[in-house]
């Protein structure tokens, strides 16, 4: 999330009651968690195993539950629960209000075509020549671009399925991301797409998903792929463009889909894709070896039973 300006670093450390260490000077621009930090950001870490790749990371300034070394021109900032302190940073802008539909912070194109029982959150952009169809619900901060159909009982901007981890229970973390879709695309009846936890979640140009898609929480489509129906995408992947996703095919978190890229249905994903290439099975491989592999294992099985008959 960017900020609407920039704010001091010593600022955002009264508000938590840091501990500052490193560069006081800072000017912040915007907060996100580790999976995508720009220069000028904000973000936090509260487990050792992050710790490197955090201070490391592009953020300008790191919330953090221990003093440590702080590199050249950062800043830390020391809590005793770093991800308590990102959530109160996070709802200073973002507040987890409910779903208005009477309000006056929608821009909605006088084009628009939205059917009786669609629901319609405050902050919501639409572009001319869109056609939202019944039992539509778009939640706040959801932009909407120009010529796109979304079929009945789509949800757009669903509360993100991420979760702090704490010995007693689970919390769920606070989104101050937004759900971007791109001009001509189309989404299928039924299809759900997250709310951004801090980035946003982005469905390119010309995409079309067909019904009971779900796509993950800050996962970048890229432009003009097919999605047929009930493909699951998890958190924070990116998938690049022109990609052909069969149906039922599962994507595991922050995996990186190249461009041209084919999947067939029911494949199991959990490792980045290179571009222009075919990928079958669970876990998915290139196709032509995997068909290859699945033709010798029915080879050894045919031999086997010839001579030794059924086991």
């Amino acid at each position: 999330m960017n900020f609407d300006k920039p704010i001091p670093v010593r600022e955002i450390a009264s508000w938590i009651n840091a501990r500052l260490i490193g560069n006081d000077q800072l000017q912040l621009t915007g907060i996100n968690e580790i999976h995508k930090l720009r220069s000028g950001d904000i973000t936090f870490v509260d487990h050792p195993k992050y710790y490197d790749a955090s201070l490391n990371s592009l953020a300008s300034a790191i919330i953090v539950p221990a003093e440590m070394n702080c590199p050249e021109g950062k800043a830390l900032l020391v809590v005793e629960k770093p991800f308590l302190a990102y959530c109160d940073i996070v709802e200073r802008f973002r507040t987890n209000e409910p779903l208005i539909t009477q309000d006056s912070t929608k821009e909605i194109h006088p084009s628009v075509i939205i059917e009786p029982g669609a629901i319609i959150g405050q902050h919501v952009r639409i572009g001319k020549d869109s056609h939202i169809q019944s039992g539509v619900v778009i939640r706040p901060y959801s932009y909407i671009g120009e010529r796109v159909l979304i079929q009945s009982g789509a949800i757009i901007g669903a509360q993100a399925f991420y979760f702090k981890k704490w010995p007693v229970q689970y919390q769920a973390w606070p989104g101050c991301g937004r759900v971007i879709i791109e001009n001509d695309v189309s989404i299928g009846a039924g299809s759900t797409i997250a709310q951004g936890v801090s980035g946003d979640t982005i469905i390119g140009e010309g995409t079309k998903l067909d019904c009971q898609v779900m796509v993950g929480h800050g996962v970048v489509i890229g432009k003009h792929c097919i999605l047929a129906a009930q493909v699951a995408i998890a958190g924070k992947t990116v998938i690049g463009n022109w990609c052909t996703i069969y149906g039922q095919v599962g994507i595991a978190q922050n995996m990186r889909i190249g461009d041209r890229v084919t999947i067939f249905a029911q494949s199991g994903v959990g490792q980045d894709l290179e571009d222009g290439k075919t990928y079958f099975g669970s876990p998915a491989y290139e196709a032509r070896g995997k068909f290859k592999e699945m033709a010798a294992l029915r080879n050894i099985a045919a031999n086997y039973i010839s001579n030794h008959g059924k086991p």
